[in-house]
């Protein structure tokens, strides 16, 4: 077992030309916890699922915080490096092709450091309640890459200035940003689920 290497789930596609979907949970999720968000977002699509690393009070996340808020940048950095591998690895071994993420939460929060971290690992991404992950970011080139943020009005753990900061700095870097503020809280709505499954099929239209 390699340093990188996740306790993880994977389904194969069952449509060859629908986008495979990296799925990352959020605080207390598992491999298994996007799996029925994935098949509605996106049936045809290959799902790929790892358990976050990091325990806080037993509960799985992807990175360490300090306090609900406040991420322990210096493992934000570090996470992101192991995904990525994992990621790439799993990329071989499956036969897949670079995923779209579909992170809620924490899960969101990785996907969105590693936008700016690695930017090549992933073909774009679904930010469901997402926050700036770093206070000091690289430059990243994410030239053309599509992703869509999803956010709640009355969100009490995601300010509504931070996720505005977050959807500026990905477009800053190139991508196609699409944010949408919806009248819900942290919890997904099946807003949520509508405008995703939306979202991603004009992704596949242009990608055909």
């Amino acid at each position: 077992m390699t340093e990188s290497t996740f306790i993880h789930r994977f389904e194969p596609a069952i449509s060859a030309g629908s986008p495979p979907l990296l799925l990352l949970h959020g605080t207390g999720g598992d491999e298994n916890d996007l799996l029925g968000l994935g098949k509605m977002i996106s049936p045809g699509s290959a799902l790929l699922s790892p358990r976050g690393r990091v325990l806080e009070h037993g509960m799985p996340r992807f990175f360490r915080r300090l306090a609900e808020g406040i991420f322990d940048e210096d493992d934000v950095r570090r996470r992101a490096l192991e995904l990525d591998d994992f990621v790439s690895g799993a990329r071989t071994q499956y036969g897949i092709a670079a995923p779209v993420a579909v992170g809620f939460s924490n899960g969101a929060n990785i996907a969105a450091a590693l936008l700016l971290l690695q930017p090549e690992v992933l073909a774009g991404a679904i930010l469901l309640r997402a926050m700036v992950p770093l206070s000091d970011p690289p430059t990243a080139d994410l030239a053309g890459k599509p992703i869509l943020l999803l956010s709640g009005q009355t969100d009490p753990i995601v300010p509504p200035g931070n996720s505005a900061k977050l959807a500026a700095l990905l477009a800053q870097a190139g991508a196609s940003v699409t944010h949408r503020v919806l009248p819900a809280g942290h919890q997904l709505s099946q807003a949520d689920v509508t405008l995703a499954r939306d979202w991603i099929g004009k992704v596949d239209a242009k990608a055909a």
